[in-house]
Parts: structure tokens; C-alpha cells; sequence
């Protein structure tokens, strides 16, 4: 395999295991168009974004913020907080994550048990997204306190900085033959940094941004969704790293298919999360009208295992008139006919 898809046999911290994450070919049309699913859940933490958390946490220092002994404090529904709890330990920094009940439990247990000082912005046990709420908090808590930084994730540019790897590692393993990159929009650091680094190394390819129903990023109606971690709910301002000049297409994707995917894929052999189920959807439905032997790249930014208790779990998806064996079945049958074709 390309070096760039190589770990180092031995490392010293936990974080120089981030990147060279595997491509996986899931799907091919009749006409060679191939989807590969770039897999990220084999970053530390199981997810993409702990590029994003260390590159936050560099620049913090680089920019005399941070300094030995400091304190960070982040809003996340989860991913980001694992990445800034793992970064946050290796360097002897306090971490405080202000977070909601929207985000899987197996996330926030994660976080505590890397040390992490977990601050509810509701703690009355309902799954309600509170993302300004827990902008608001995050900011006051930090405000005017020596040697502590909010890295304030969904404005910080260090975070698309964080994925330009994400592009080299891509543009070295396909040689420059990419036609689609398609991923979840949430901060819009994954796919816009990738998307901008990509841009300069190679071009020639189109981007397309993929959120819940009931985000508002690429418009309304706004309403709750359960996809943790990824879109823009209502009363959240857009992230600055959403970039829409970079962007070809912005999609939407229900929770129910985006989960029926999740479930299907995994009778594949694979488990991947809530959101990466919304892009794999999109990936498949459009797989077969690209042109003849196009490449299509989905950032599948973390794995399913965080989700056993939630998506993977029939009576939580009953009890929220998420569970459809209609839609798996759909998404079954797509992937019996295009993996068929490998």
C-alpha cells in the first residue's frame, strides 16, 4: 500500500496514530463507478475528528493561548471532545466539555474516562440538541480565565486545517483519480478542509455536502433529528468553515434511511455511525448515474460501536418511529446488486 496509508510500528503518544486511514470498496456499478468509503473510525477514538482536535490544540499553543498546565473547554455532542480529552491527557491540560443528552452515552463515558470534566447544559435526561446553548456556556466559561482556551470548534480554522491530511492521504492512494467526495456537513471542517487541500493538490472533482433533514444549512424546514454530531439545528449559527464556494451540491438525508443504511451495511461486515449512514445513502442512490468508471470517496467519519444502544438497537429505534425494515431492505438490496458487481 501508498506509505501515507502506513502506521509507524512503534509510536510514543496515542495521537501520532492519527491518519492513514484504509479506503474501503464497498459498491460497483456494471460500468466500473466504484464508492469507497474512507474510514475513519480507525483514527484514535474511532472518528475523524480527532484531526481537527489536535490541530485546534496546536494552534492554540503556536499562539502562546495555551501553555503548560492550561485548561480547554470545548461544546461537542462527543467526537470532538474524545479527540481534545485524548490530546488534552498526553499534554497535561485540564479538559471541560459542555455537553447535552442528545450525544451517545458510550461518548460521554469515553470522555470521563480520559479525564474529561463533563458540564450539562441540560441535565434533566431529555435528548434535546441544545448546540447554542452549549456555544453559550462553553464561551462564558472560559471568558476571562488565565491560560484557558474555548477552542469553539464550529469557528476555529485550525479545524479544516486539521483535514488537509485527510486530502494528501487521498490524492496519494487514488494517484489524483477522484471524481466525488461526498460527506456529512457539520462544523464543516471535515469536508471543506479536505475539500480546499484537495482543491490545490489535484482538482477535477465534485464536492457534495450531505446533512439531516431538519438541519438548516442547506435550507428548511427545521425540525429535531436524531443523527448525532453532524447539520446545523435550529437557532445554531452556520459554522465558518462551511464553505459554499467549495460546495457543487448540499443534500438532505431522513434519519430513518440514514439509519436503515447504517444497519444494512453492517450485514456487510461493517459498522458505521449515524451520520456516515446519511452519506453511504447518498453515496448509493447516486453511485450509478455518474459516468463510466468514476471514483466516488465518502468520509465515513466514525464507527458504528458508539451506536449498539441507539441506531443498532430495535427497541430505541421502535420507540422513536425510527425502524423501518421497508427502508433496509431497499438499501439491501442495492448493495447485493452493486457489490455483485465487484
Amino acid at each position: 500500500m501508498p506509505g501515507a496509508l502506513q502506521r509507524p510500528a512503534v509510536v510514543t503518544r496515542v495521537s501520532e496514530l492519527i491518519g492513514r486511514t484504509p479506503l474501503l470498496e464497498l459498491a460497483v456499478t456494471e460500468t466500473g463507478s466504484r464508492l469507497l468509503l474512507k474510514l475513519e473510525m480507525y483514527n484514535p477514538t474511532g472518528t475523524a475528528k480527532i484531526r481537527m482536535a489536535r490541530a485546534m490544540i496546536d494552534a492554540a499553543e503556536a499562539a502562546g493561548e495555551l501553555r503548560p498546565g492550561g485548561r480547554i473547554v470545548e461544546s461537542t455532542s462527543g467526537n470532538t471532545g474524545l479527540g481534545l480529552a485524548v490530546v488534552a491527557a498526553e499534554r497535561g491540560y485540564t479538559f471541560t466539555a459542555v455537553v447535552d443528552n442528545h450525544a451517545c452515552a458510550d461518548k460521554l463515558r469515553g470522555m470521563r474516562a480520559l479525564g474529561t470534566e463533563l458540564v450539562h447544559v441540560v441535565d434533566d435526561g431529555t435528548e434535546e440538541l441544545a448546540t447554542a446553548a452549549r456555544e453559550e456556556l462553553a464561551e462564558e466559561i472560559a471568558r476571562g480565565q488565565d491560560n484557558t482556551v474555548f477552542t469553539e470548534q464550529h469557528n476555529n480554522p485550525a479545524n479544516g486545517v486539521g483535514y488537509f491530511p485527510v486530502a494528501h492521504e487521498l490524492a496519494e492512494a487514488l494517484d489524483g483519480n477522484l471524481d466525488v467526495l461526498i460527506a456529512a456537513v457539520g462544523t464543516g471542517g471535515a469536508l471543506f478542509g479536505t475539500a480546499r487541500e484537495l482543491h490545490r493538490i489535484t482538482g477535477g472533482f465534485t464536492v457534495i455536502g450531505v446533512e439531516p433533514k431538519g438541519s438548516i444549512a442547506f435550507g428548511g424546514p427545521a425540525h429535531d433529528y436524531y443523527q448525532s454530531g453532524t447539520g446545523t439545528p435550529e437557532g445554531a449559527e452556520l459554522g465558518a468553515l462551511v464553505d459554499f464556494g467549495l460546495l457543487d451540491e448540499g443534500v438532505k438525508v431522513g434519519d430513518i434511511e440514514a439509519f436503515a443504511t447504517c444497519r444494512a451495511v453492517a450485514r456487510t461486515g461493517l459498522l458505521i455511525g449515524g451520520s456516515a449512514g446519511g452519506v453511504v445513502h447518498e453515496a448509493l442512490t447516486r453511485l450509478s448515474a455518474l459516468p463510466p468508471g468514476s471514483t466516488m470517496v465518502a468520509l465515513v467519519n466514525d464507527g458504528g460501536e458508539k451506536y449498539l444502544d441507539t441506531v443498532f438497537d430495535d427497541d430505541w429505534m421502535r420507540e422513536r418511529g425510527l425502524l423501518s425494515p421497508e427502508a433496509e431492505h431497499e438499501v439491501d438490496e442495492l448493495l447485493t446488486k452493486l457489490r455483485g458487481n465487484r
